[in-house]
């Protein structure tokens, strides 16, 4: 949601072990007649501390490595297995998480916070879209119906698109509301059928919109519905 200029209430928003003990003078009195014996026992116990020295520094190299990698990970963005057939992605930067099918990539779009797209059907994607405001709620701006016709005009579909509301409702996820659309954007070679979300926190107007082609429509909207449905906003 790169620009909310065109609506007016919209716009103004818009992470030494010791070592073990050796018998010396067991093994010393085992060679009477030899000295020698005692010189083996010797080397024979600095060869294995100095080879227990070596694994200890090995470990410590290997901590030394992965230690700083393990705190990135906490405290940046990161996608982990948690819906058979979907992954879960959190932004504790942002303050959001939500599902995405296995198999998608991530790419880079200016203007958008996250998007993961499918690499063979580029219509089937979903992102997250994040502008100011001073508003506390997302009833502020008015019923979803109004809102959702709004940001579709204005903002989800480009101007030379006929766009159509399909429905749009609200619900609370633990205390915050939430808008949910659905509409379809036709272009002269392709009609994208589509769902968003929509709510605020954390002083953001937050967006999450995905969608597919309309002839696979059918197949893939019990995946879309649990991406839309999976958006959480939470404090940071």
């Amino acid at each position: 949601m790169a620009s909310l200029q065109n609506s007016p209430s919209l716009s103004r928003t818009l992470s030494p072990n010791s070592f073990p003990q050796i018998g010396l003078q067991r093994y010393h009195s085992s060679f009477p007649c030899c000295r020698r014996g005692f010189s083996f026992v010797v080397r024979a116990h600095q060869s294995l501390a100095h080879a227990q020295v070596k694994s200890r520094r090995r470990q410590l190299i290997a901590v030394s490595v992965i230690a700083p990698w393990v705190s990135l990970v906490n405290q940046t963005s990161f996608a982990a297995e948690t819906k058979k057939g979907f992954l879960l992605v959190t932004d504790k930067k942002d303050g959001y998480s939500f599902l995405y099918p296995f198999g998608w990539q991530e790419v880079v779009i200016d203007g958008q916070d996250k998007v993961f797209k499918d690499v063979i059907e580029p219509l089937e994607s979903v992102s997250v879209n994040m502008i100011p405001t001073n508003k506390q709620d997302i009833r502020d701006f008015g019923p979803p119906q109004q809102i959702a016709e709004t940001l579709i005009k204005k903002v989800l579909a480009p101007p030379s698109q006929k766009t159509k509301l399909i429905e749009a409702s609200e619900h609370d996820v633990d205390g915050k509301a939430y808008y949910t659309f659905e509409f379809i954007a036709q272009a002269p070679n392709y009609t994208r059928h589509a769902l968003s979300t929509i709510s605020i926190g954390n002083g953001k107007f937050y967006t999450l919109t995905t969608g597919a082609n309309e002839r696979r429509w059918d197949k893939m909207k019990d995946k879309l519905h649990a991406v839309v449905d999976s958006f959480n906003i939470f404090s940071v």
